[in-house]
């Protein structure tokens, strides 16, 4: 029989926790949540690696894809839904390979995430390349479904991210990139949608956030390329463009309106640029409104410089 992983074993200080009173368990959780979020504290230099790893090969028109199975697999799949409202990007550049499949988000799928064969079928129906990206993440870092996809990850040379809460653990030996937040055992023994789940959320968060930063989705710590899908959302749009381009609401409204609620476009259009001209300007900035603010500015000195 395998040895229990320090993820799965019991904990002594909390065999009587169904006897105590339900403020002391609840505050039992709670500092353990807390140990959970200082366990990714020594990863950050990993994260960050894999961040701009990620980027390099996204700017490059590859995919982010996320692997996993049961509550690793949630968190990964919500993670990744999440880049398209609030960056802007493209869903048909995220792809998933969830143990069980679609049905799986919603309700237990028994023995998926020790089926090898149907991760290989997965990672085979999303075609995915050296040009991608693939994240597994099992808080055991030895869960078969996981270990298969990241397994076809590395023979198509995508890069791969393996993200786990055991040390050693095959899900780190095997990808590129390894991160691993130490929880150590959960305060239900073999719980760990509860330390484990928290510290991987954790990462996921700053993983791929970082990874929108670095693709150019922000800018002076705002969303630009957001989704307005609602009154609350255009309100936040308009108040960006205003914060960004120096301008007032009613220029601001007008300039989100002309852009065709175009957050980069509509902040160029409100510092008087015409849009066909913003569009150029943006392109030759591969996207970033940083950058493409900065080459204006720089040419608008220099307009002023020469009068």
């Amino acid at each position: 029989m395998n040895q229990a992983t320090p993820t799965e074993s019991a904990s002594e200080r909390f065999a009587d926790i169904d006897r105590w009173s339900t403020v002391s368990a609840v505050s039992a959780m709670f500092d353990s949540q807390l140990s959970a979020i200082a366990a990714v504290g020594p990863e950050l230099a990993a994260i960050a690696r894999a961040a701009e790893e990620t980027a390099a090969r996204l700017l490059q028109g590859g995919r982010l894809v996320y692997a996993g199975a049961g509550t690793s697999g949630r968190i990964a799949v919500q993670d990744g839904i999440e880049l398209t409202p609030t960056f802007g990007w493209s869903a048909a550049r995220v792809a998933y390979a969830l143990a069980g499949g679609e049905d799986a988000l919603i309700g237990s799928v028994e023995l998926a995430e020790d089926d090898r064969d149907a991760a290989a079928r997965d990672l085979a129906n999303i075609e995915i390349t050296s040009n991608d990206v693939l994240v597994g993440v099992a808080a055991s870092g030895r869960t078969p479904y996981t270990l298969s996809a990241i397994a076809q990850g590395n023979d198509a040379g995508a890069l791969t991210i393996g993200i786990a809460n055991n040390r050693p653990s095959p899900l780190l030996d095997t990808s590129e990139i390894g991160i691993c937040a130490e929880t150590g055992s959960e305060v239900i023994a073999g719980s760990t949608r509860m330390k484990a789940g928290t510290a991987q959320k954790v990462i996921l968060n700053l993983f791929s956030t970082a990874t929108m930063i670095r693709c150019g989705r922000v800018c002076r710590g705002r969303m630009v390329d957001m989704v307005i899908s609602n009154q609350k959302l255009k309100a936040r749009a308009v108040e960006i463009i205003e914060q960004l381009a120096g301008v007032g609401k009613a220029a601001a409204e007008a300039s989100l309106a002309a852009a065709n609620d175009s957050i980069k476009l509509g902040a160029l259009h409100a510092r008087g640029v015409a849009l066909d001209e913003a569009m150029r300007l943006l392109g030759r900035c591969d996207g970033n409104l940083r950058d493409a603010m900065d080459e204006l500015n720089g040419r608008l000195s220099a307009k002023g410089a020469a009068k």
